[in-house]
């Protein structure tokens, strides 16, 4: 059988709306504060938001690079703040033990290392892959076989980033903490449905990039309009609320992927009996 985008999103959409008021306190203290909080406090996210609106590559490049490098420990810090937050409301909305909010973030606290390892392997896999591919076209020479080969690694990036997309799931909900265990997991639980989730995550994609622009423009505009510190604030809070609201959704949105293809899986696998 198939993975069904209806069916996925109906069931994120149940999820969404019976857990709203517990996923919309765990996401404000973990998400919401915390990155507004960075946004407010370093005066070079200023910089970097003025060279992404700039549309410069070279500038954003430089400016990312000097603002990790100077505060990497605080995105570090930053990091496992969410990755406990994440894990926690993947936990609330799908582990069979119902646990409470306190059993929820120390269950996310106790696997957030776990979490973060996979991660790191996940971005080691992509970098390997794709400088590999690159390299290989550009040690030819030809302009047009660097180009393929820059859109073969962008292709296959996609391809695992959505093989590797349930390990938060697989970690939080099925509770398992062998970071490797868990990206084998989630390439076995979406062996098949490559296509259909990479569909289904554009999707989401375009519409919460669509949605968050014009809350920008709407909301952004109030502050704007009251000078430059009353504007920086403004940003600050804005890509703090939009970020709360990506991670809420997207928590139902894998919460309810992974139990479709954990429920695909153990149909397609034939029963001890035969």
């Amino acid at each position: 059988m198939k993975f069904n985008l209806d069916t996925a999103w109906k069931d994120a959409s149940r999820l969404l709306s019976r857990n709203l008021g517990l996923l919309a306190v765990v996401a404000g203290v973990f998400f919401f504060l915390p990155y507004a909080g960075v946004a407010m406090a370093l005066p070079e996210m200023g910089d970097l938001q003025a060279a992404q609106a700039s549309g410069n590559f070279d500038l954003m490049a430089a400016a990312a690079s000097d603002l990790y490098a100077s505060y990497w420990w605080l995105f570090l810090v930053l990091a496992i703040i969410q990755g406990i937050g994440l894990l926690a409301m993947l936990a609330l909305v799908r582990q069979r033990a119902n646990p409470t909010v306190g059993e929820a973030l120390a269950a996310g606290g106790r696997s957030v290392l776990s979490y973060i390892a996979a991660q790191l392997l996940q971005v080691a896999l992509i970098v390997f892959v794709a400088v590999l591919l690159t390299a290989i076209s550009a040690l030819t020479g030809l302009q047009a076989l660097a180009v393929l080969g820059g859109i073969v690694a962008f292709v296959v990036t996609c391809y695992i980033v959505v093989k590797l997309s349930l390990v938060a799931p697989v970690i939080a909900i099925e509770g398992e903490r062998n970071p490797v265990r868990a990206l084998r997991r989630s390439w076995t639980l979406t062996r098949g449905q490559s296509f259909r989730l990479f569909l289904f995550y554009l999707l989401l994609l375009v519409a919460f990039m669509v949605l968050s622009v014009v809350i920008t423009l709407v909301l952004g505009l109030p502050f704007a309009l009251a000078g430059e510190q009353a504007a920086l604030l403004g940003e600050g809070v804005l890509s703090g609320l939009v970020n709360a609201v990506m991670v809420v959704v997207a928590v139902c949105v894998l919460a309810a992927v992974h139990t479709q293809l954990a429920r695909l899986g153990h149909e397609r696998t034939p029963s001890a009996d035969g």
